[in-house]
């Protein structure tokens, strides 16, 4: 079944609520783009390899293209998010329960962007969606333990591997290029690092972008069609999520930038390409495989990573160690925001 642009256009004047959810899914997918996507071309930027303005203009691009060509290829993200809770039967509390959901996710997303503290967006979701479902059920049998365990399976990808994998490839490169002249492989190195910061930025479309998108093919089904069943999305809502999500990046990616690969360590050239590198293959694995993952962290960890095999001192840890608890406090902080909009929502809608 194929969902068209005009079958929706018509149902949001029968039902202003599915309306309201798409644009609050829009705001979101907007704010993940301001404060997730910058992740991406952080480190560019950080060690000059770009300036800030065409860096976020590339990476806007590149969300775009990840959105649109990883999707038609492989959906199994958004499989993962559209199956990991439960709304129940009633068809007008879910869609309030999700509109209570998109609300948290944006104020939890824009307090962090606020403070230029880079939050997972894709926490956030899980845990908006997670939160409204809880109280809309009335405890945890609205939460599916089989998908929800995949949230668990992204941390160990994003934190562990990306750790791992950002102090192996740097130490692997200055084994190869030791003897390397060092110009040389600098300027070398500015390029690598600006593909592989354009790869980052692609994996993020793909990966965040059907999180988002999976929530608004959500609200559509339920709205019109009352289901929960998943249909093939079309392409004119991933465009308009993707374009959406590009936007974001546009218009707010400095503040991210700036915290993550200015402040946290000072790199060189091919530091910067090591953590990019750990990054896409991280990504890339989980997104694949239908792993949540949050491209704040693994991109965030690598970069501790590349820091720390040069020395442990060489990580500023009171920054991570910020990031670290805002990462810690999004699940029960944003959950909570959704679970108490949800009752709130439902009283007033």
């Amino acid at each position: 079944m194929t969902v068209s642009l005009a079958t929706v256009a018509a149902a949001f004047a029968a039902n202003p609520i599915l309306l309201l959810i798409i644009v609050l899914c829009l705001g979101a997918t907007m704010v993940n783009g301001a404060t997730d996507a910058p992740n991406a071309i952080a480190t560019v930027v950080g060690t000059k390899a770009m300036a800030p303005t065409p860096a976020i203009i590339m990476a806007a691009i590149c969300n775009f293209i990840g959105m649109v060509g990883i999707t038609a290829v492989s959906t199994a993200v958004a499989s993962t998010i559209f199956g990991m809770v439960d709304f129940g039967g009633d068809t007008h509390a879910a869609l309030v329960a999700l509109a209570a959901a998109m609300v948290a996710i944006i104020v939890w997303g824009v307090a962090a962007w606020a403070f230029g503290i880079p939050t997972s967006q894709s926490h956030s979701l899980i845990a908006g969606i997670t939160g409204a479902a809880i109280a809309l059920q009335g405890g945890l049998g609205g939460v599916n333990p089989d998908q929800w365990i995949k949230v668990v399976y992204g941390l160990v990808v994003s934190t562990g591997l990306g750790f791992g994998t950002g102090w192996l490839f740097t130490r692997l490169i200055k084994m190869t290029c030791s003897q390397m002249h060092r110009r040389r492989a600098t300027k070398a190195f500015d390029w690598m690092q600006i593909a592989a910061g354009a790869g980052v930025a692609i994996l993020h479309g793909a990966q965040d972008g059907q999180k988002f998108l999976s929530l608004c093919m959500l609200a559509v089904m339920l709205g019109i069609y009352g289901t929960t069943e998943m249909s093939a999305f079309p392409l004119w809502m991933v465009v308009l999520v993707s374009l959406t999500m590009s936007l974001g990046t546009a218009v707010g990616g400095r503040k991210i930038i700036k915290s993550v690969g200015m402040n946290m360590v000072r790199m060189e050239t091919y530091q910067g390409f090591a953590a990019c590198l750990a990054a896409c293959f991280c990504i890339a694995l989980a997104t694949f495989t239908g792993i949540p993952v949050s491209t704040t962290h693994t991109k965030t960890t690598a970069i501790m990573g590349v820091g720390a095999e040069k020395s442990m001192r060489n990580v500023k840890w009171d920054l991570a160690g910020t990031m670290v608890l805002t990462w810690v406090l999004t699940f029960p902080g944003c959950g909570l925001i959704a679970y108490v909009f949800t009752y709130i929502f439902l009283l007033v809608l």
